[in-house]
């Protein structure tokens, strides 16, 4: 565990570090060979619970996805978002993330928010808890419309200042989300950890997606998601084929029947 958080601080303006997103075994096992990080994020509210909100998550959603992707990862470090309420007090955050960490053997666990959340992020640290951090845009603490961060010169500040604050507590990595280009570029260039973008330019040290979102599962139209590929296409072929097999009596020949 500790050799691979060592490996993802020393990519540090070496070589770009993948993240990915991965809520199953399925998932993980294909991930695993091409990204350092695979990421069991909330956004599997939305993803796979049609939630509106990643408040909705609930621990137990987490553990039991987490259990999942554990089985298909391998090589890459394995990141578990702790969701909502789930770290309200220092207490409260290390009684959890034990829970975590126990249940599914993951590496690092991460937590949204900056100088809100010090003692807490200090505690976990201090109790041998590897932490990933989280600026910007904070899906659980939004409460009015979805918009960038860090463009205006008090936020970008205060953006500065909590990146310094998380690596100074002692996480590994801080994951940047939808902050202005120039910000992005001015945080990693403080800090000695790396910076994970999603919606935060190429200035950051990596880059992480959900993996739903790039392989065009989901028909999402956020700004920052690039389609690589259209999978949706590929599993309607495959359907048809198979509904198409049935209906000729074609399917299950000698070969699948017993």
């Amino acid at each position: 565990m500790i050799n691979k958080i060592k490996k993802i601080i020393l990519k540090k303006n070496k070589s770009k570090i993948i993240c990915l997103t991965s809520y199953s075994k399925n998932f993980a096992s294909i991930i695993d060979k091409h990204s350092d990080i695979i990421l069991v994020g909330d956004s599997l509210g939305s993803v796979l619970y049609n939630h509106n909100t990643t408040r909705k998550v609930t621990l137990n959603n987490m553990i039991e996805h987490s259990k999942s992707v554990r089985m298909g990862v391998n090589k890459s470090l394995m990141v578990v978002d702790m969701p909502f309420e789930s770290y309200r007090n220092k207490i409260e955050a290390l009684k959890n993330a034990r829970k975590i960490i126990k249940a599914t053997k993951c590496d690092a666990i991460k937590l949204e928010g900056g100088y809100k959340i010090k003692e807490i992020i200090k505690h976990l640290v201090k109790n041998k808890i590897f932490v990933m951090g989280h600026l910007g845009v904070l899906p659980q603490s939004i409460s009015e419309k979805f918009k960038s961060k860090g463009k205006f010169k008090n936020e970008r500040n205060k953006l500065i200042k909590d990146a310094k604050l998380l690596e100074s507590l002692g996480v590994f990595s801080i994951v940047l989300e939808c902050i202005h280009s120039n910000t992005a570029k001015i945080i990693t260039n403080s800090i000695k950890i790396p910076t994970i973008g999603i919606g935060s330019s190429s200035n950051c040290d990596g880059q992480v997606l959900v993996t739903d979102d790039l392989i065009g599962l989901n028909e999402t139209k956020i700004k920052f998601v690039k389609k690589f590929v259209n999978i949706r296409k590929v599993i309607e072929i495959g359907i048809k084929k198979y509904k198409s097999e049935v209906i000729r009596r074609k399917y299950p020949s000698k070969k699948y029947s017993y």
